[in-house]
């Protein structure tokens, strides 16, 4: 047994538990992915924010690196401080890579018009999520698709049909491209977690939070 062997057997391991781990657990352990959560989401809003203005590609400039490295530190700052914003980081970011995904698998690129569309529905998406009260669906949803995706990328990885750039840009098409079975098997996973994590948080609530004025005080 080579040592890259036993090295990517151990990564996808822990891939693949920790992903289990976010589908039929994402709000219980909500605190503890929120800067997590922050930091990638704001990396990949970022970066796709320079691609749609800028016309370059996905991570493939020192401005998008630099760019989306800020946002992920501002995103991962705020999701800790203030239990708001992390409602908003998270809602927000879900429906962006929804949207953004689905305007993909029909055929529509990361341009402008696309990027103003997820970013518009993002927006919205978010503030009704907080005006409607209903942060701990969305977060389980969120945590719970998230999850799943984790564990088919990691699936895609072990059978060498994943590209790195290309998945961080539009895993969604990644999955579907390579084969549709592989949506399918996310979407059920995803739905599976979704009532595992209702029925096992009937009575659990997330505590809210507000980190900073705690710290000032």
């Amino acid at each position: 047994m080579s040592d890259s062997f036993l090295a990517t057997a151990v990564a996808a391991t822990i891939a693949l538990l920790f992903s289990s781990i976010v589908i039929f657990a994402g709000y219980r352990l909500f605190l503890v992915l929120l800067p997590i959560w922050g930091f990638v989401a704001g990396i990949t809003l970022g970066a796709h924010s320079v691609q749609a203005l800028f016309g370059d590609g996905f991570l493939s400039t020192t401005t998008s690196w630099i760019v989306g490295f800020f946002v992920g530190l501002i995103f991962a700052a705020l999701s800790y401080l203030y239990w708001i914003a992390a409602v908003a980081i998270v809602s927000g970011t879900f429906a962006y890579s929804l949207v953004a995904g689905i305007l993909g698998l029909v055929g529509l690129d990361l341009a402008f018009l696309t990027w103003l569309v997820a970013m518009v529905v993002a927006v919205l998406f978010a503030f009704g999520v907080i005006v409607s009260n209903l942060q701990k669906l969305v977060v389980i949803i969120a945590t719970a698709f998230a999850g799943a995706a984790g564990v088919v990328m990691t699936f895609l990885f072990l059978l060498g049909n994943l590209d790195p750039a290309t998945t961080a840009e539009d895993p969604l098409k990644v999955a579907l491209d390579d084969n549709p079975l592989w949506v399918v098997m996310l979407v059920g996973l995803a739905i599976v977690g979704i009532a595992a994590q209702l029925r096992t948080t009937k009575s659990y609530e997330v505590e809210r939070y507000d980190r900073w004025a705690a710290t000032a005080v």
